[in-house]
């Protein structure tokens, strides 16, 4: 079995992974693209017999949304409604979701939390018979998963996750979900060589932040950078004192206002930044891995630490979201998709002559700091949009124009 993710998303895949026993990429039709979608639901349908697809959102919402993708590729959609607080409203609701876009594949409606039997008959009264019903999930806390600023909980964070699977294992188990529907046949001229990327990268090796702070990785941004030639390594900014033998340093995203005081004491760290940036060599930033070079960062109690000092500039988290949406970065005529999610507002010391450019309206994008070889901004960027910008992130100065 493999399971894909609809748009862009880290938290989530990271539960379906634990779920699925298999990584979990993005299926995001802006950021990442048909073509390269087609190729790894492709790859994916050779060594799986199902292939499941969560959405984003409502199956709607969004541009590109759930329901875009569904009619693109021709996979058909089992709608998952809560009927928490709802009876015969649940016939309403699934059959504007159905004939709301009638040339969409429409495999049927789910019930999720359904309190009793009495409540599932209750559901199913005065149902369109042409609207499938695939099944209800009883409503059990047991199987509920926590959650917190920018969604649910980090998969590594939660000590009961198996036991909140198995739960919900048992549970579907006894859904009645049952019936799959036909299918979906992929015809793909699965060219590998055409798909190969130039070594733009051979022979250099990228050291990446990977912990508890910073966890926002894609996994096919990284079979990039190992597409274009590079080796990665990967070092924890909360454990290790040292950075490891890197030509390049990539910081992800993540959470570093829940761990501001360990980050902050890892004096031996900040030095080994200021070292490497010193040197000239590459640091690639975002969003999380932006903060974390800021002079300061505050969390949403007040709490201030002292961070790394690369980028001048602080950064005060806030109760409600501060951005969201499509960005992309245009520099030199090349242009990368990505997007932007956090809950922080930033003030940098000395203004930014480059912003990222929003998607869905003229508005100003989020800001750029370009500093010698360091590169940092709150947009989490998808490399296969362009691997070969991508690999200037990385790659020394003087061999961008080779």
């Amino acid at each position: 079995m493999r399971v894909f993710k609809t748009g862009p998303d880290f938290l989530d895949p990271m539960i379906l992974a634990r779920a699925s026993g298999n990584r979990v990429d993005q299926l995001d039709l802006w950021m990442v693209g048909e073509k390269n979608i087609r190729c790894m639901l492709y790859e994916a349908a050779r060594d799986a017999d199902l292939i499941l697809i969560e959405g984003v959102m409502g199956l709607y919402d969004g541009d590109p949304s759930s329901a875009d993708l569904a009619e693109l590729l021709q996979i058909p959609v089992a709608c998952v409604i809560d009927v928490h607080g709802m009876a015969q409203t649940f016939n309403a609701i699934a059959y504007g979701l159905k004939n709301f876009r009638k040339t969409m594949p429409f495999a049927g409606v789910i019930a999720n939390g359904v309190a009793s039997e009495r409540h599932a008959q209750m559901l199913l009264q005065n149902r369109d018979d042409t609207i499938a019903y695939l099944g209800g999930i009883a409503r059990d806390a047991d199987m509920k998963l926590p959650d917190r600023h920018l969604g649910l909980v980090q998969a590594a964070e939660i000590d009961d996750l198996d036991n909140r699977l198995d739960v919900a294992a048992d549970v579907i188990a006894r859904s009645g979900l049952t019936v799959l529907p036909q299918p979906v046949i992929f015809e793909i001229d699965l060219n590998q060589e055409a798909r190969s990327l130039p070594q733009l990268l051979k022979g250099l090796r990228i050291a990446i932040a990977r912990d508890a702070a910073f966890s926002f990785l894609y996994d096919d941004n990284l079979d990039v950078l190992t597409e274009l030639g590079a080796s990665l390594v990967f070092f924890s900014p909360l454990n290790d004192d040292y950075l490891p033998d890197a030509d390049a340093i990539y910081l992800p995203g993540g959470y570093p206002e829940l761990h501001l005081n360990q980050l902050a004491a890892n004096l031996s760290l900040k030095k080994e930044l200021h070292k490497h940036f010193q040197l000239g060599k590459k640091i690639y930033a975002e969003c999380g891995g932006m903060l974390f070079l800021l002079d300061q960062l505050s969390d949403k109690e007040g709490n201030t630490a002292a961070m790394v000092g690369l980028i001048g500039g602080c950064a005060v988290m806030q109760r409600r979201l501060a951005a969201l949406g499509y960005q992309s970065i245009n520099l030199d005529g090349e242009s990368l998709r990505g997007h932007t999610f956090h809950h922080s507002l930033t003030a940098l010391t000395e203004p930014s002559v480059h912003f990222a450019s929003r998607r869905n309206d003229s508005a100003i994008g989020e800001p750029v700091v370009i500093d010698k070889g360091l590169f940092a901004s709150y947009v989490h960027l998808c490399f296969r949009s362009n691997p070969a910008m991508a690999a200037n992130f990385f790659k020394p100065e003087e061999s961008n124009g080779a």
